[in-house]
């Protein structure tokens, strides 16, 4: 990761590699492989990503791909982000959000253009300290970090309109089902690495009851407990 004091307007606003022109191909092939949602286009092709990979990834930071971030965890492919985000904000304004595993912070950075208030949990401390300064830099002032099990969630703030879970748990877990209002949604990743992962969303249905609707397979990290 880059040194966050170094961040300016320029090295924000990108060149060759990580220019608006890149990540304007890359919203065009994220929109041709199905997302539709026009507010989940334009967060992604303002925010940018390069300066969430490592600086030796940064002129590939518009593939469509996924990187290593280090600490065993990666920065998650666009197109994922994409779809995870469309299904979360779909048809439903987002208040009060909760994203269980931080890592970078470019899904944070995402869900931060389109909600009124996140809370992103992270519990490797490096990535929150990074993350967190990288965010504030960036003038993210609707995102509270805390270092933390994300497996908990963050019940201080709940309940939420939504849950975003950017790791693979084996199951889903049963205090982020609590955490989220009568209504609310989860879309999160659910297996083991040794299986096959498949993307979920959960809502929310009653007090002791929820429905789950499958979607794609998927690869994610493990998600990672203190």
């Amino acid at each position: 990761m880059r040194d966050i004091a170094s961040i300016d307007a320029f090295a924000i606003k990108g060149v060759g590699m990580t220019s608006q022109r890149t990540r304007d191909r890359l919203i065009e092939r994220l929109h041709k492989k199905g997302i539709s949602n026009s507010d989940v286009l334009r967060t992604m092709r303002l925010v940018p990503r390069h300066l969430f990979v490592d600086e030796a990834m940064a002129s590939r930071a518009y593939e469509d791909a996924s990187f290593p971030i280090g600490h065993g965890q990666t920065i998650s492919q666009p197109f994922i982000v994409a779809k995870m985000t469309e299904l979360l904000v779909e048809n439903t304004p987002m208040e009060n959000v909760l994203e269980v595993g931080t890592g970078s912070g470019y899904q944070a950075a995402v869900l931060g253009g389109l909600v009124k208030n996140l809370h992103t949990v992270e519990v490797i401390p490096e990535l929150y300290r990074q993350s967190r300064d990288l965010l504030y830099k960036l003038g993210y002032r609707n995102i509270r970090t805390h270092l933390s099990d994300g497996s908990w969630g963050w019940p201080d703030a709940a309940p939420y309109d939504a849950i975003m879970v950017t790791a693979a748990p084996n199951e889903i877990p049963e205090p982020l089902i609590q955490q989220l209002k009568i209504g609310g949604r989860m879309v999160i990743p659910v297996g083991s690495q040794n299986s096959e992962q498949k993307l979920l969303m959960v809502t929310r249905t009653t007090e002791t009851g929820f429905e789950v609707k499958e979607f794609d397979s998927v690869i994610f990290v493990p998600l990672v407990s203190s």
